[in-house]
């Protein structure tokens, strides 16, 4: 097939199936051809793939996987579900984003002025300078990490999609850029809040699928994924201005042990 790169970013694409009990002692017969994909997968460059196990009735397995490449992306699944189908392990729902920046990121010029109007600091001044560049670096590491993040085998997964509300009174898209731009900096406070605790990683979703965001986190707990949402739900961008769809929760295994674990 050929090759559909991204510009920008890579495309990520999370799988969840759902297990026929009947199926369950047939799993597994897969375990060597599906070591083998999953090691094949992971070959090919800068593909990730996370393999989880669900906790719930909404799935039994999940995947998360990640590429450049949007047909590298397709035949992973392609032959991800060809091989569960197999021994009855059937889709139960799938989401595709593509990792972005955020627009409401601080550029340079942004954050110069506030070394000049909040800090009184010098343009030119040694001082001035090194904040300038520990900022750049800083900015270019978050980009990085948006952009082209590299995902910890942290045990605890949740993802949710989300959208902004569109709705009377209530719309996010009539509001001016400065408006948003400040309500988001106060959002992402919040998240901050919980470095080293949670890995968030936001991808964008608008035209895509259902939704115009997926949200995954990353934890090593389960009680840190339920107090960073319960602590954003009373930030104004969420209380007034967001809705979420299902929340799928797993565990992170690795994938010698993923088809024993249900």
């Amino acid at each position: 097939m050929q090759p559909l790169p991204t510009a920008e970013g890579w495309h990520v694409l999370h799988l969840f199936y759902r297990l026929d009990p009947a199926s369950r002692g047939r799993l597994p017969s897969l375990q060597k051809d599906f070591l083998s994909l999953i090691q094949s997968a992971r070959r090919q460059k800068d593909f990730q793939v996370l393999t989880v196990s669900m906790i719930g009735h909404k799935a039994d397995l999940g995947f998360m996987a990640l590429s450049p490449d949007l047909a590298v992306l397709q035949q992973f699944e392609k032959q991800l579900s060809s091989l569960l189908g197999s021994v009855g392990v059937l889709p139960a729902w799938s989401y595709l984003s593509m990792t972005e920046k955020s627009e409401y990121t601080t550029t340079p010029e942004e954050f110069g002025k506030q070394l000049v109007e909040q800090e009184k600091l010098k343009p030119g001044s040694s001082e001035f300078d090194a904040r300038m560049a520990e900022f750049q670096a800083r900015m270019e590491k978050y980009l990085q990490n948006r952009l082209y993040p590299v995902l910890p085998p942290w045990p605890i997964f949740s993802f949710y999609p989300m959208s902004k509300r569109r709705a009377s009174g209530q719309n996010w898209y009539l509001l001016d850029f400065a408006s948003r731009k400040k309500l988001m900096e106060g959002h992402a406070r919040v998240g901050r809040t919980y470095s080293g605790r949670i890995l968030q990683l936001i991808t964008g979703s608008t035209g895509l699928d259902g939704w115009e965001w997926g949200v995954t986190l990353l934890a090593h707990d389960l009680l840190s994924i339920k107090q960073i949402v319960y602590e954003m739900r009373f930030d104004e961008v969420s209380a007034a201005y967001a809705d979420f769809g299902e929340f799928y929760i797993g565990i992170q295994v690795p994938a010698e042990e993923l088809l024993k674990s249900v």
